[in-house]
C-alpha cells in the first residue's frame, strides 16, 4: 500500500485527481476585467462635461459642479430642504475627508454649529 492509497476522502478533503492544480483558479472565467458598477458608472456621469451659459458666457464644467452650484444657489434664496441636503452633503464629505486627511478635520466647534443648525432646520421644516 502507498501513501495515495491510505488518502481518507471527506469533509475538506476532496478526492486528489479533482482538486484544483497549483496555480489554477476556483473560478477561471471569473468576473470579466473591466467589469462596471453603479459606482463607476456614478462618477462617470458625474465627471461627464458639459456647457452651460453662466454669466453672458459659455463655461465646460462637470454635471457634479453643477448640481453643487445648484444645491448652494436654492439653499441660499432660502430653500429648506436644499439647506438641509447641503449641511448633509458637507458633514458626510468633511468626515470622509477627515478619516483620509487629518490636518483637513472640521473644527468641533464649527461641526457643533453646524448640527445645531440642521437640527433648527429639521425642526422648523416639521412645523411647516
Amino acid at each position: 500500500m502507498s501513501k495515495d492509497d491510505d488518502y481518507e476522502v471527506g469533509y475538506g478533503k476532496p478526492p486528489k485527481n479533482t482538486r484544483f492544480k497549483p496555480g489554477q483558479s476556483g473560478n477561471p472565467k471569473g468576473r470579466p476585467k473591466g467589469k462596471r458598477n453603479l459606482a463607476t458608472d456614478l462618477e462617470e456621469a458625474l465627471l461627464e462635461q458639459v456647457t452651460v451659459r453662466e454669466g453672458g458666457r459659455e463655461v465646460r464644467t462637470s454635471k457634479q459642479m453643477l448640481i453643487v452650484k445648484q444645491l448652494v444657489n436654492n439653499s441660499a434664496k432660502g430653500d429648506i430642504r436644499s439647506t438641509q441636503a447641503l449641511i448633509n452633503l458637507y458633514l458626510k464629505t468633511m468626515i470622509a475627508d477627515n478619516e483620509e486627511n487629518d490636518q483637513r478635520r472640521l473644527p468641533a466647534e464649527d461641526k457643533a454649529i453646524l448640527m445645531d443648525a440642521l437640527k433648527r432646520i429639521q425642526a422648523n421644516a416639521d412645523e411647516a
